[in-house]
């Protein structure tokens, strides 16, 4: 009897601390958003009463301080070159890992999953060492000019990579290798069996990696401050960083509120669009 009603209670008390969890960080985003149209004297006076009058405004300033216009555009530069390159190793590099089952494949999985585990900070003043002097070399070697944001693209990309090769490695792996066998009786190869069998069957799992991956680009801040040392040529949470150390001194909360919407908002909307999408595909593999 008491095994049954620990059995009830247990989920009972996991759901509630989710939905509680559900509605502190909805509550949060709404006090967010109702803040980014408040004077900063109604956030003094009343922190988490509603607006006595909407400061549209707020919107145009941290846009104007911040320069999110251009870091804006990074951003998505940023967040589509990181993408193009984490998937284009990833998805070829998991499939190959999961079929092989020599021990080159099983050290070269041990050696993705060991990149989980290594923290950015380890590797900050190393990826900053080698921006700066491939810089030096191709402005007065090769091209004359050098764009950090390149290094940037290419230091996070090899961050990201061992997770997505990870996640995509043990899914491959769920599947039938009677799949790959059928393919070979119809005279298909091993890139053909992958691009029109394999890749299609994995569209939810990768889908679910690109997005999450893009997720982690868009808010990627401590790279950014130590590669690109041009805060005009940042991406939006750096920018959003520095709009906070010029509004401090002015005490323009409202605008400083309505940066982080306009940081969030973006995020929020995608996930809400296609977060279905990512929980189906996080769950397709393990209903192979």
């Amino acid at each position: 009897m008491g095994r049954l009603l620990g059995d009830h209670i247990v989920p009972t008390a996991i759901k509630v601390a989710v939905w509680a969890w559900v509605l502190f960080n909805l509550g949060l985003l709404a006090w967010v958003v109702m803040t980014s149209f408040k004077s900063t004297r109604d956030i003094l006076l009343g922190p988490f009463a509603l607006p006595t009058e909407l400061h549209f405004e707020n919107y145009a300033t941290a846009w104007d301080t911040a320069g999110f216009g251009t870091a804006t555009l990074t951003t998505l530069v940023f967040v589509a070159a990181t993408l193009l390159i984490v998937m284009a190793i990833s998805v070829p590099a998991a499939y190959g890992l999961a079929r092989r089952m020599d021990r080159t494949a099983s050290r070269l999985t041990t050696y993705f999953a060991m990149g989980l585990a290594l923290p950015m900070q380890t590797v900050l003043i190393p990826y900053f060492v080698v921006n700066n002097n491939v810089g030096q070399f191709m402005i007065d070697w090769v091209t004359g000019w050098w764009d950090p944001r390149i290094g940037l693209i290419v230091f996070y990309a090899a961050t990201a990579t061992p997770w997505t090769v990870f996640v995509l490695t043990s899914f491959f792996r769920s599947l039938p290798a009677s799949l790959e066998e059928a393919a070979q009786l119809d005279g298909a190869g091993p890139w053909l069996t992958f691009r029109k069998i394999m890749l299609p069957i994995a569209r939810g799992p990768v889908t679910t990696v690109a997005i999450i991956t893009a997720i982690g680009a868009w808010n990627e801040t401590l790279l950014v401050l130590f590669l690109v040392p041009d805060g005009a040529m940042r991406t939006l949470p750096a920018a959003l960083l520095n709009m906070y150390y010029g509004l401090q001194y002015t005490s323009n909360w409202g605008a400083l509120f309505a940066g982080v919407v306009l940081l969030v908002g973006p995020i929020v909307v995608v996930f809400l669009w296609l977060g279905r999408r990512v929980i189906e595909g996080a769950t397709l593999g393990a209903n192979k």
